[in-house]
């Protein structure tokens, strides 16, 4: 018998993970929902033609392919069979895909329900999503994502609300040392521009530049001598890495100012950014956790305006959340030019880093509120009574369901980290009261079902 085991890039959630995670993700539904967004939910897996050339050659190459049902071999080509030529082969064998995002899923559903939807669309989703990724720390195969985005306007406050929302979900859940970096891909463009590089480079440019945090500056610029790009943006580098980190994202902005003088689409976009990180600050955002970070070069496959990335100062994992503006997302679909903007949160890095720094509340580690001792020659009924009465007041109770010795009854309550614990001895019986014991104080104290359900109330508020 082989020994039970789970796939690489996965994992179980016990209890605890899972009463933290609950937690995690009520947290940041109420965040999108302040803001007005509505939920919707899509299929696990879609068509693969859905998801196919929407996320470049290496990200084709990490959707998880669904086998036909029954037998799949059965309308496979011979030749390609024999050649193993399993680019080709793959579409003939494999109609479905598990989704690799909710952002595709998302424009295919904008697309199919445009005339019932209302535009500007404000929606929020927190689903699974799976990628072929190699398994390493922080990075999974299957992984939860928080996304919303705001599709049918151009409006640079949907940009400005969604850095809010950054600001007041990373805040509720207590993530420590987050900063929310801004950049724009007009800016990235002016950048390079500068730098002699052309056009037709701009896409070597940006993944080489994409590789700063993993090789270094001079890594880059090797880099970017294998591709044939002019010394000239190599000598640019070091003053963008300069800017990159700065911590007063103005200051770097009056900087770059200076560098891109005279170039008008550079020029726009630092207003852009310029206005967002003021808006921002003044409607409550901190401004020691705003970046401008003019080397930020994720998502341009899509992203035509601003993008977004947080990071965690000395977490474990890299970046845990993301997003930028998209002109054109539906168009991938046959519906031209709906500009929309949105961002993700990375679910299971931010229980990483929420783990790494040990920053979880004391709420969201605990599964009970109260426990009811069952005595042995106690009576049932009341036992039950007390245990609804407190369900009843808003707190999660149970009666133990066995009658138990009280030296295994106390030990599960520690088990499950259960603070307070009803017992109803002959004596509480007797005077209408339940004996109240604080595990976590070691006191206990006599009084009423309604006293009880109080001094439990008050614990979880103090």
């Amino acid at each position: 018998m082989s020994k039970p085991s789970i796939p690489k890039g996965t994992r179980d959630f016990g209890p605890r993970a899972m009463v933290r995670r609950q937690w995690m993700f009520d947290t940041l539904r109420h965040v999108f929902e302040a803001h007005g967004f509505v939920p919707i939910q899509t299929p696990s897996f879609e068509n693969l033609s859905t998801l196919t050339g929407k996320y470049g050659e290496e990200g084709d190459q990490l959707i998880f392919k669904i086998l036909n049902n029954g037998d799949y071999l059965a309308k496979a080509d011979d030749a390609l069979l024999a050649s193993k030529d399993s680019k080709a082969l793959t579409p003939r064998i494999s109609k479905k895909a598990l989704r690799y995002d909710l952002t595709v899923p998302f424009a295919r559903f904008v697309v199919m329900n445009r005339n019932e939807l209302t535009f500007p669309f404000k929606r929020y989703q927190i689903q699974n999503v799976w990628r072929g990724d190699r398994p390493g720390k922080g990075r999974y195969q299957e992984f939860t994502q928080c996304d919303c985005d705001i599709i049918g306007s151009e409006s640079t406050l949907c940009e400005l609300e969604l850095v809010q929302i950054f600001s007041e979900g990373l805040t509720a859940l207590g993530v420590p040392g987050f900063r929310i970096q801004i950049n724009d891909r007009r800016l990235l463009q002016a950048l390079a521009s500068l730098g002699g590089v052309t056009e037709a480079q701009f896409t070597d440019w940006t993944v080489a530049v994409d590789k700063l945090d993993k090789v270094g500056v001079d890594g880059v610029i090797r880099e970017f001598a294998e591709r044939g790009l002019p010394q000239s943006a190599a000598a640019q580098l070091p003053e963008l890495v300069a800017l990159r980190d700065h911590k007063d994202p103005m200051a770097a902005l009056d900087a770059l100012a200076t560098l891109l003088e005279g170039q008008t689409s550079g020029e726009t976009a630092l207003a852009s950014v310029r206005d967002l990180i003021a808006r921002a600050v003044n409607t409550g955002v901190k401004l020691d956790t705003l970046r401008m970070d003019p080397l930020l070069a994720r998502g341009l496959d899509y992203y035509t305006g601003a993008i977004f990335e947080v990071t965690v100062d000395e977490a474990p994992v890299g970046s845990i959340c993301g997003g930028g503006r998209y002109d054109d997302l539906t168009g991938i679909f046959g519906w031209k030019g709906m500009s929309g903007v949105g961002i993700s949160f990375g679910a299971d890095r931010i229980e990483d880093v929420l783990n790494h720094f040990e920053a979880w509340p004391a709420m969201a580690s605990d599964g009970l509120d109260a426990m009811v001792v069952q005595m042995e020659q106690g009576e049932l009924p009341k036992e039950l009574q007390a245990t609804q009465a407190l369900r009843e007041a808003g707190l999660s109770a149970e009666l133990y369901p066995d009658p138990a010795k009280l030296k295994k009854q106390f030990k599960y309550a520690n088990d499950r980290n259960v603070r307070w614990v009803l017992v109803l001895g002959e004596n509480e019986l007797a005077s209408g009261q339940v004996m109240v014991k604080d595990m976590k104080e070691g006191v206990q104290e006599a009084m009423t079902v309604k006293e009880a359900v109080q001094k439990i109330q008050s614990s979880r508020t103090s």
